[in-house]
């Protein structure tokens, strides 16, 4: 192949990267997308279409390359109006998105999702599938793929931050600070972690790692999750039991995904049952605890303190009594954020490209 080879609005370019000159640019405007093999030359051969961001295809473009080893592929933007097989949710796609306000970004890509007829398989950034996109799509038949894991170690350290900071009564210093205050714990200390016991909702990733940073500290740990099945060597007991472990929870701990048996699960009933001056970190989903239960047991002093990460509106709405509770520590949805997780959430979607081009199974399919 020599010089260019247009179809209709789509631009081919060899894997040798073939020159495209400035006239073809304007008269094509920007590239819709791309095919990187010599092999898409030929009409009889179809490629394998991907919708990505810009940021993301220019950054993982060899990588893709070298999955697909000569076979040819596309690349397809969001606004290139074409049909597409897969797809990869970014977190440059989501950015500040959340699940109920949705960026321009965010918006178009959905788009371009809900009008893809050949979409059958899409690799998203988070660990849970509760945007209202996932399941629509899954509802169609498409594969949707988690990236469960990737940023599990960072959530756990936030979630074990969040406890540390609770029981040692950094919000009261930090307040104590502002105003110039020099009070001493010495005259109303803290109790001991060691002893305590934490009851944890969940058994993935963050609730494994964080059981066993707490029990090295001495800290009980006991799990709730959907089955029975035993959690390690921590008591264990489903859901809908919740209420029997709640007396001993000094702190509960939600790592927990969203679902039918999750949703309000963490309601008044639970918060009173469990002891005077206990903690509640939720690092999962918002809608998991009654939030006005919740403000009326900090407000009352039963429950001594939180750490929130999650909301059921978010952003958390400027008038919510969150803000405002000194026993509250309050971030935006940021337990998970970190540097590497960009690098761990594209080596889960190359190696599930990997897998499908093979015929092997995809990881963390959400079911």
């Amino acid at each position: 192949m020599r010089g260019q080879l247009r179809v209709s609005r789509l631009q081919i370019e060899s894997r040798h990267h073939i020159p495209v000159s400035p006239a073809t640019r304007e008269r094509g405007g920007h590239l819709r997308c791309e095919v990187y093999t010599p092999a898409a030359c030929h009409a009889n051969i179809s490629a394998v279409r991907i919708l990505l961001s810009e940021k993301t295809a220019a950054e993982l473009r060899p990588e893709i390359e070298r999955v697909f080893a000569g076979r040819p592929f596309e690349i397809v933007t969001k606004q290139s109006g074409l049909d597409f097989e897969a797809a990869f949710v970014s977190r440059d796609v989501t950015a500040r998105s959340t699940k109920h306000q949705l960026e321009p970004v965010a918006q178009q890509f959905h788009d371009a999702m809900r009008r893809a007829k050949s979409l059958a398989w899409v690799q998203i950034h988070s660990a849970g599938t509760d945007r209202p996109i996932y399941p629509e799509l899954m509802a169609r038949g498409v594969i949707v793929t988690t990236a469960s894991g990737s940023h599990a170690a960072i959530v756990a350290q936030t979630a074990l931050a969040g406890i540390l900071a609770l029981a040692r009564r950094f919000p009261q210093m930090m307040e104590n600070q502002r105003k110039h205050q020099w009070k001493s714990l010495v005259a109303a200390p803290p109790a001991d972690l060691e002893g305590q016991t934490a009851v944890i909702l969940g058994w993935g990733p963050i609730a494994q790692l964080l059981a066993g940073w707490l029990g090295s500290m001495g800290v009980k740990v006991e799990i709730v999750r959907n089955t029975p099945d035993p959690a390690g060597t921590h008591p264990t007991f489903t859901f809908e039991r919740l209420e029997e472990g709640a007396p001993r929870a000094n702190w509960l701990v939600i790592a927990c995904p969203l679902s039918v048996k999750t949703r309000n699960r963490v309601d008044k009933r639970v918060l009173t049952a469990m002891p005077a001056g206990s903690h509640v970190v939720n690092v999962g989903r918002g809608e998991i605890v009654v939030e006005s239960d919740l403000i009326q047991s900090l407000e009352s002093g039963h429950t001594a303190g939180a750490y929130l990460d999650v909301f059921h509106a978010e952003p958390l709405p400027e008038a919510s009594p969150f803000w405002d509770i000194p026993n509250v520590i309050v971030t935006p949805h940021s337990a998970g954020h970190s540097a590497g997780n960009e690098g761990r959430v594209a080596k889960i979607f190359l190696g599930n490209l990997a897998n499908r081009l093979e015929g092997r199974a995809l990881r963390n399919i959400a079911r």
